[in-house]
């Protein structure tokens, strides 16, 4: 039987070779255009994809190339053309290796499914690389190390991040902020507690230090009152006393075995209109219980509560759980309402604790509780900085300290701006300076030192080669007096900085010599 295409000629049945197809020789691969073995002999014909989008392509492609095998062969013409596959989401990109494909694989699923101390080291890079910071704590707190990741996490949380204040490990800096913010927000008595305690598990070996800023008080419905109309001396939005008081940390303190510092400050931040003084209240319930929880902290070394409305009495109750205390080297109870027995108790913790910075500035300190301080004082051994700030101790305060330095031989910081002091302080002050080589630095500003009593601390400093600070801003010393106390002070620090610099290159022999470099 005849083919239907028997008895047409080849240009009946095809296009114009020059629109449809490209001629190829026999023996010349499409794809590469390498010799190949051709078992059928003829001239072999490329159709045109029958899609339009497909020649919109080739004529993207520019001029089609054409080759000739020798100057006079018309017949040796090779037109090629690069064909497009008709897939659309075909690609002449490499197939990925199976590594890649298996680390994709990862990432996606590590939620359900984390593998990460199973791979080879550079497969954890890149498994950490791409891990999404929103993970759960609870598949990542426990294994992954990586710095680079946390810090991912802390940047997509927290648009400023200091991670110097956090011992440089961002971390510890994660746990830390997100634990803070998980108390900052806390309420008695609506939040669940176990929003706290289960996270304890997987930040007990990262958190050092608690910064908190605010804590909330449990919420006060507002009060019935018993006839119609409500009374008129009642004030306005007048609330039941709470039931419960503010977040104890009991629990979480003692879950946290590397705790170092505990930052507090009970009130309330942008209240707003719903101010009422209650929110800045430090309920003697809230203290018994800070004290007990800090007395059990044996890792503490830093405790601050400011801005609290602390008392005498509540600051003995934390004072009293202080003593003793195996770590405690820093306590900061400044912008509160502590007055002379508060104070007594400090002096008593000076006494009983390696104690090396006191500050309580900004209280209600007169000089019966100077006088205390001072007596303290002149027998510790141990602590180096002492802030009394905006208090009120009077030169019979001043003074009392002032005898104090002459016999004391640790303290290198004292301040004592805004005290109510005056020339028989400076004049004691004076003799300190000319007798006393530890200290360093010295406030006095916002006082009433006057014209002599700057004259006396000029004529106390002239003898003095260690003070290398001294602060009469706002002090009434005259300017001649202050600008010679600072040319003093310029030689005493360049007398420091050679003795740095000499010690220094006395001490790098010594840290050379050793086991592996012997001096000769």
């Amino acid at each position: 039987m005849p083919r239907p295409d028997e008895g047409h000629p080849v240009s009946s049945r095809f296009p114009p070779a020059s629109h449809q197809y490209a001629e190829i020789p026999n023996n010349t691969d499409i794809l590469s255009s390498q010799p190949v073995l051709n078992l059928h002999p003829g001239p072999v014909l490329h159709y045109r994809s029958r899609f339009e989008h497909r020649s919109t392509a080739l004529k993207a492609l520019g001029p089609t190339p054409v080759k000739t095998r020798g100057p006079n062969s018309g017949a040796g013409v090779c037109r090629m053309r690069r064909i497009i596959a008709e897939d659309a989401e075909w690609s002449l990109a490499i197939v990925p290796l199976l590594t890649e494909l298996c680390i994709q694989n990862i990432i996606k699923n590590f939620q359900n499914n984390p593998i990460l101390k199973q791979l080879l080291p550079e497969h954890q890079r890149k498994v950490l690389n791409y891990l999404s910071p929103d993970l759960p704590l609870a598949v990542t707190a426990n294994l992954i190390d990586d710095e680079s990741y946390w810090h991912r996490c802390c940047m997509h949380r927290w648009p400023v991040c200091h991670v110097d204040s956090h011992g440089g490990s961002w971390k510890c800096m994660f746990f830390e902020r997100h634990l803070e913010n998980l108390l900052k927000h806390f309420i008695p008595g609506t939040t669940d507690a176990a929003v706290i305690l289960d996270l304890l598990p997987l930040c007990r070996n990262y958190v050092h230090r608690i910064r908190v800023d605010q804590f909330l008080p449990p919420l006060r419905l507002p009060s019935r009152s018993r006839s119609g109309d409500q009374s008129d001396s009642s004030s306005e939005g007048e609330m039941d006393e709470p039931t419960i008081d503010h977040y104890q940390l009991n629990d979480l303190v003692a879950g946290l075995s590397q705790l170092e510092e505990l930052d507090l400050v009970y009130g309330v931040k942008d209240c707003g209109m719903n101010f009422e003084w209650n929110l800045f209240l430090f309920t003697y319930r809230d203290c018994h219980s800070l004290a007990a929880t800090i007395k059990e902290c044996h890792t503490l070394k830093i405790f601050r509560l400011t801005r609290s409305k602390v008392d005498d009495d509540k600051a003995r109750i934390l004072i009293r759980s202080l003593l003793d205390h195996p770590a405690l080297e820093e306590l900061d109870l400044s912008h509160n309402l502590i007055g002379d027995r508060g104070v007594r108790a400090a002096a008593k913790l000076l006494s009983h604790s390696r104690l090396r910075v006191l500050n309580l500035a900004n209280n209600q300190v007169r000089a019966p509780g100077a006088q205390w301080l001072a007596h303290a004082l002149a027998h510790n051994t141990s602590l180096l900085s002492l802030n009394l700030r905006l208090n009120c101790i009077e030169d019979e305060g001043g003074q009392a300290l002032a005898h104090a330095l002459q016999t004391n031989k640790c303290l290198t910081t004292l301040h004592l701006g805004g005290n109510e002091l005056s020339e028989p302080t400076a004049i004691l002050l004076s003799l300190v300076l000319s007798v006393n080589t530890t200290l360093t630095s010295i406030n006095l500003s916002c006082n009433h030192i006057g014209l002599d009593g700057g004259k006396q601390l000029l004529e106390g400093i002239s003898d003095n080669r260690t003070l290398l600070e001294f602060d009469l801003r706002l002090s009434g010393v005259a300017q001649e007096s202050e600008y010679l106390i600072g040319q003093a002070l310029c030689a005493n620090r360049e007398a420091a900085r050679q003795r740095a610099l000499n010690a220094s290159h006395f001490m790098s022999p010594l840290t050379a010599k050793g086991p592996e470099n012997p001096l000769r």
